[in-house]
């Protein structure tokens, strides 16, 4: 849980959108197009709609003509090329209606419960253009461009959970195939995928003189979703610790199974064996302007180039628990080589540990225990909190940063304490500093044992929140984020790849220690494969472009 190897993640197949489309493969799921309303320049209405666990939902997609000037990834925006909406069954021409004169208003807009998911998405112009220009002159783009970019379109938000009037969470968290984090908006995003593919090739066809190519499956397949993604995601990882607690304790369970296999089969090893190959191409594919994170994937492609060397078969074979060898061998290299590892060993064994993503939601929070005395809290303290302990606050670098809330735009944003007015609008996300303040002042007091935590906030009740999270941790072990979040060395960047990683995101494409570029559902499943009952929709782990 410290924030350098949090930011060394990378997705597994307990991630969000493997676990959707292992949902909809294993139901025998399929997407219908009702509505295509475009015109020859791709501008209108779409409805796809798909049936999930019993429950039909339809993505409303509203593509707008967007002057060059108007495109931009931040949160400022207030136009975008595409809007979305996930509905709650399947719209009727008044919905769509209503849909599309407020969809691509977005927060500006007004919605209804039976709006589940609003999102919005802007073209990378380049790769979406040079794809309509080929395919209209009856050809395949080119794959290196394909391969640079990876995407048609990249969404700037894909926003749940009540915002501005849609569907609160509660809607839906005991319906049957949504009981899992953030899964209504995961089927938004694969379904905005497929959107962009069919736009793109009705666009060409529009555009086409002679009949148009329609783009290889291998390609639409490689070509994901993008999503930018900045400081609004990163408190979450410290709003809600006890569903990030059970995130991180599924990972640690299904390694711990894993590494604990005492005789791997000769299909098993084989599996790790192909997919170390493919890592190694997918790193080489895995090409950034940042040079922080780049110089980490030079890095990871000779150390996974080194592991290739000693995880062949033989050496798989040679012993038992080969995977709890793999992992430390593993050991020895960098933290992205180690976490890569981590994805690496769990992929062939869906039986052992894919079960374990029903256990990744929750309804609990985090509650104050007042009968808890003060000597069970300052134990829990000096030994949970004991790396909070060690941080000396009075230094300008460990308390020079402070999170607050933007009036615009209602986001999170990070200041510089001593640069930057606003400090006294400070979030509670200096977790650390708070609970060395809270043991500070109980160490003050005498007769430890016979006084309770009620007590004790009668007197200090400004520590009820740290006491809170004091009582939290001692029953979830990896619900706190074991760093300083105010602090100079605090990056951003290494909360929002954690949480990404756990939607299964790839292709890591830092802008700032503050932003992010990634791509969502490369090499995922297309519609259509979810019909060929003869195909492995579940083997896309680091995927590469088809050669």
């Amino acid at each position: 849980m410290r924030l350098e190897r949090m930011g060394s993640f990378f997705p597994t197949r307990l991630s969000f959108m493997r676990s959707l489309v292992r949902t909809l493969d294993d139901e025998g799921a399929s997407v219908s197009r009702p509505v295509w309303e475009m015109d020859d320049e791709g501008f209108g209405r779409a409805v796809y709609s798909v049936d999930l666990s019993g429950h039909t939902y339809s993505l409303v997609a509203i593509s707008s003509q967007l002057d060059s000037t108007q495109r931009t990834d931040r949160v400022i925006a207030e136009a975008w090329d595409a809007a979305f909406v996930l509905f709650d069954g399947v719209p009727s021409t008044a919905d769509l209606d209503r849909l599309e004169a407020n969809a691509p208003l977005q927060e500006a807009g007004r919605f209804l419960p039976s709006d589940l998911v609003l999102s919005r998405a802007n073209k990378s112009v380049r790769l979406f253009d040079h794809v309509v220009s080929a395919l209209a002159e009856g050809r395949q783009p080119d794959m290196k461009m394909v391969s640079s970019i990876g995407y048609l379109m990249r969404t700037t938000a894909v926003y749940g959970n009540g915002k501005f009037g849609i569907a609160d969470r509660t809607k839906l968290i005991d319906r049957p195939g949504m009981d899992h984090p953030f899964r209504a908006e995961m089927l938004t995003v694969w379904l905005i995928r497929g959107f962009t593919h069919d736009l793109a090739e009705h666009v060409a066809v529009a555009q086409s003189t002679d009949g148009a190519a329609r783009l290889d499956d291998s390609t639409k397949r490689f070509l994901g979703i993008g999503n930018s993604t900045g400081l609004g995601m990163a408190p979450f990882l410290v709003s809600h610790p006890v569903l990030i607690n059970n995130w991180m304790l599924v990972r640690e369970t299904a390694l711990q199974r894993v590494r604990e296999v005492a005789d791997a089969t000769e299909a098993e090893i084989a599996t790790v064996v192909r997919l170390i190959k493919r890592a190694q191409q997918h790193c080489r594919e895995w090409n950034v302007p940042d040079d922080r994170q780049m110089s980490r994937v030079v890095s990871l492609r000779a150390e996974l180039e080194a592991l290739a060397e000693v995880a062949t078969h033989d050496w798989l074979a040679a012993k038992q628990y080969p995977w709890d060898r793999l992992v430390r061998e593993s050991e020895q290299h960098s933290l992205e080589c180690q976490e890569l590892v981590v994805g690496l060993v769990l992929e062939p064994y869906g039986e052992l540990v894919d079960g374990l993503a029903h256990c990744m939601a929750t309804t609990f929070e985090a509650r104050l225990d007042p009968a808890m005395t003060l000597a069970e809290l300052k134990q829990i303290i000096e030994v949970d909190f004991a790396w909070a302990l060690e941080i000396d606050f009075s230094s300008v670098a460990e308390s020079c940063q402070f999170w607050y809330v933007s009036e615009e735009k209602l986001e999170p944003r990070l200041g510089l304490r001593y640069e930057e007015p606003g400090a006294e609008l400070e979030q509670p996300l200096d977790i650390a500093r708070r609970v060395q303040l809270l043991g500070a002042d109980v160490s003050r007091l005498q007769n430890l044992a016979s006084q309770t935590v009620a007590e004790f906030l009668v007197a200090h009740p400004n520590h009820r929140f740290a006491v809170r999270r004091v009582q939290n941790l001692s029953r979830h072990p990896y619900s706190e984020i074991r760093d300083n979040l105010i602090g100079e060395q605090c990056l951003p960047i290494d909360m929002l790849r954690s949480k990404l990683s756990f939607f299964g995101a790839s292709k890591f494409d830092p802008k700032s220690d503050r932003w992010t570029r990634i791509t969502m559902y490369q090499g995922a499943p297309l519609f259509s494969d979810l019909a060929d009952s003869g195909r492995n929709n579940d083997d896309w782990w680091l995927p590469v472009m088809a050669s």
